[in-house]
């Protein structure tokens, strides 16, 4: 999933000082259930396919509110965050607007342009999903969609090395054995893949117990000894039980080639990959990621907020609500194959779970609720993401060690977030 860069520190200063004069200057027109209002709502979830399908949620909505009428922006993605900082600085956002996941999210919250939102019922929704667009106890966006990183795993080469296969209780310790068991490289058959990349770096930190970023977000935290174990994790598959680069590991789509060539026993990727599986000759499956102190999965997910400055915040809300948890909803994305809904009720994602390979497809809701949160780093996450990457790469190379590669990446890290 792409990541750009939103707002400027400019852009912040203006957008939270337009958010202030819209809250002080708003109230006259608030929309309530009884009086007809018209909500606005920019959205980049529909764009380029399902544009029909949230026409559908929203004529439902508007079904079971009659005194309101939703108003639909759909943007494509690219551009979308651009928009919406314009916009925002402008004063002329939308009631309600999409949120492109935990770490924008972190961004519109600070700069306090998101209104509380209460009054909802919580049970309804996937515990982890919710609680990443929670700030110290109190609700300011709604998950709508999500999907997250499992581990695939091949049960013919699990099967053929007399290895028992995957479970939610595996650890890092399994994972090694097993992989070290299918590896057979003159055969070019490998045990293991996970990309060796910032992505995966704060995710296997969380699974160490460490973090990413200091807790206020200043500084690095990741230099440190279960730092430095979380990269070797992913530094010192090479050459043992996965490709090198000098092999081809890292470039496009190596990876999955290698999968659904039968040449690889486990691989860490998305859950969009099953369909690109589904016809692979092996037969596979998949796990929640093991962990190592903790579990803790990558997960990617949408969310729904309203704006601070809307006149009609109960109607605002009431179709965040609607968006976000309505069965409407969940039918829409089930029956279309939409992203995912961050439901909790297992009965309703039924149809879901039954859709066949992979068998074990509730992995993809346990791994949902234990998130590791991706670390909000601010106008110069691209760059930081970019370093963060080079220097493990270059310790895969074998140019660095891990330890100094670390060294490096807090040096150059930490002067980005101080700007």
């Amino acid at each position: 999933m792409s990541r750009k860069k939103l707002f400027t520190a400019v852009g912040f200063a203006g957008v939270a000082a337009l958010t202030l004069a819209g809250c002080s200057g708003g109230g006259g027109n608030e929309g309530t259930a009884d009086a007809p209002v018209t909500i606005t709502y920019s959205n980049f979830i529909s764009n380029n396919g399902n544009e029909k399908n949230l026409a559908a949620i929203v004529s439902a909505f508007e079904e079971e509110n009659p005194t309101i009428t939703v108003e639909v922006k759909t943007l494509p993605y690219d551009g979308y965050d651009t928009a919406l900082q314009t916009d925002l600085a402008a004063g002329t956002q939308s009631d309600v607007f999409d949120i492109d996941g935990s770490g924008k999210y972190g961004i519109l919250q600070d700069s306090g342009v998101l209104a509380e939102l209460d009054g909802f019922d919580s049970a309804l929704y996937s515990p982890g999903l919710l609680e990443t667009y929670n700030t110290d106890g109190t609700q300011f966006a709604l998950p709508t969609s999500f999907s997250d990183v499992v581990m695939y795993y091949n049960t013919d080469l699990f099967d053929a090395a007399g290895v028992e296969y995957p479970t939610a209780d595996w650890t890092w310790e399994d994972e090694t054995a097993a992989a070290k068991a299918i590896t057979d490289q003159a055969a070019g058959v490998w045990g293991d893949h996970q990309p060796v990349t910032y992505n995966e770096f704060y995710k296997v930190l969380e699974q160490n117990g460490a973090s990413f970023l200091s807790d206020d977000g200043s500084s690095v935290a990741f230099n440190s000894d279960a730092g430095i174990e979380a990269a070797e994790w992913l530094v010192d598959k090479s050459g043992t039980v996965m490709p090198t680069i000098e092999d081809g590991q890292g470039t496009a789509d190596f990876d999955t080639n290698l999968f659904t060539s039968g040449k690889l026993g486990m691989l860490h990727t998305g859950t969009w990959m099953f369909n690109s599986f589904a016809d692979t000759p092996a037969n596979w499956d998949i796990v929640v990621e093991p962990g190592n102190t903790q579990s803790a999965s990558a997960v990617f997910s949408n969310a729904i907020g309203v704006s601070a400055a809307s006149e009609n915040l109960e109607a605002a809300q009431l179709w965040a609500q609607f968006m976000s948890s309505s069965d409407a909803m969940v039918d829409t994305r089930l029956d279309t194959g939409w992203e995912l809904p961050p439901i909790s009720d297992d009965a309703k994602l039924g149809t879901y779970l039954d859709k066949g390979k992979p068998t074990n497809r509730q992995a993809v809701f346990d791994a949902a609720d234990k998130i590791a949160p991706a670390p909000a780093l601010g106008d110069s996450g691209a760059e930081i993401q970019d370093v963060m990457t080079g220097e493990l790469v270059e310790a895969q190379a074998g140019r660095i060690t891990v330890q100094k590669a670390l060294d490096n990446a807090e040096e150059k890290i930490n002067a980005l977030l101080a700007g």
